[in-house]
Parts: C-alpha cells; structure tokens; sequence
C-alpha cells in the first residue's frame, strides 16, 4: 500500500467527494432510457452495476480516507504560542480566533457615542459605546495574524505527516 501526505489526503477527500456526485448523476443517467412502444432499449456505454459499483468503491476510500484523516488529526500535536495541540484543536482554535476577530470588527467599527433616533419625543438618547473602538481594532487584527500563524502551522504539519492509502486510482 502507497502512503500520502495528510495534505494531500484532505485534497483527495475533496476530489473523492466531487466523483460521488458526477457517479450518482451517471447512475441515474444509466439506469433509464426512454424507448418507442414495440423498440428495444439500448444499453448505455457503462452498465447501471459497473456505476454502481464505482460509486461503492468511492465511498469506501472516503470512509477510509476519513478514518485515516481523523485518526492523524488526533494523534498528531503542533506548538502554538507555548501550548502543543492535536491538529484537530488547532483547526478548531483557528476558527475560534477567526469568529473572534470579526466580531471584534464589528466593534471597532462603533462609534463611540452616536444618537439614537426615534426612541423617545424630546428626550436625546445616546448608544455609548463600554470600550475604545481602536482598541478593538487593533485587537481584531492581532487575533487574524495569530489565525493565520495557526493555519499556516496547520497546512505545515499536514505536509510531514503521512498516512497509508493507495491513492493510484485517482492519481
């Protein structure tokens, strides 16, 4: 059995993925033909078990390319800002950081004192931002730096390390 790289696992997954759907559309295809009344239907080039069977083959290596795929991203750790994580972790981190940042977009985004209209007849009434827009701003762009760092270590990590699949049916 071949070996590939994790990344290069998570690419295949991809690719496997597209093939279940363009092998589920060919089976439908293949699996009627319309025909005169009294005429002999003509097979299609491929036979509906030959799809079928391709389909089911497919879906095996993706269920075992998911097996493997979770299996590294559990069993392998990367260091980010003095703390080691399993892959699995750090993915998640990295989209932790990232909703994080966008949030705190949104609040740089404030204005620290703005009026509100339509609240009340002759009385102002003032949104008044609790923190520094700025500080949130700065923030935000700390927080997307350290995302990227993390996927960047991520993407890294998945080119050292090798999994055992046989990929030559589709490479």
């Amino acid at each position: 059995m071949g070996t590939i790289t994790l990344a290069e696992a998570v690419k295949l997954k991809s690719i496997l993925t597209k093939k279940v759907h363009e092998l589920s559309s060919e089976l439908q295809r293949v699996a009627f033909v319309q025909v005169e009344k009294g005429e002999e239907p003509k097979p299609s080039k491929r036979l509906l078990t030959e799809v079928d069977t391709e389909l089911e083959d497919v879906r095996k290596d993706i269920r075992l390319l998911d097996k493997l795929v979770y299996r590294a991203n559990i069993d392998h750790t990367l260091p980010f800002k003095g703390e080691d994580y399993t892959i699995v972790e750090a993915i998640e981190f990295a989209t932790q950081l990232r909703a994080r940042a966008a949030t705190y977009k949104e609040f740089a985004q404030s204005e620290k004192e703005e009026i509100q209209y339509g609240y009340s007849d002759g009385t102002t009434v003032y949104r008044v931002a609790l923190f520094d827009p700025e500080e949130y701003r700065l923030k935000a762009v700390e927080l997307e730096k350290d995302a990227h760092k993390l996927s960047n270590l991520i993407n890294a990590k998945n080119y050292t390390i090798e999994i055992d699949f046989d990929d030559s049916k589709y490479f």
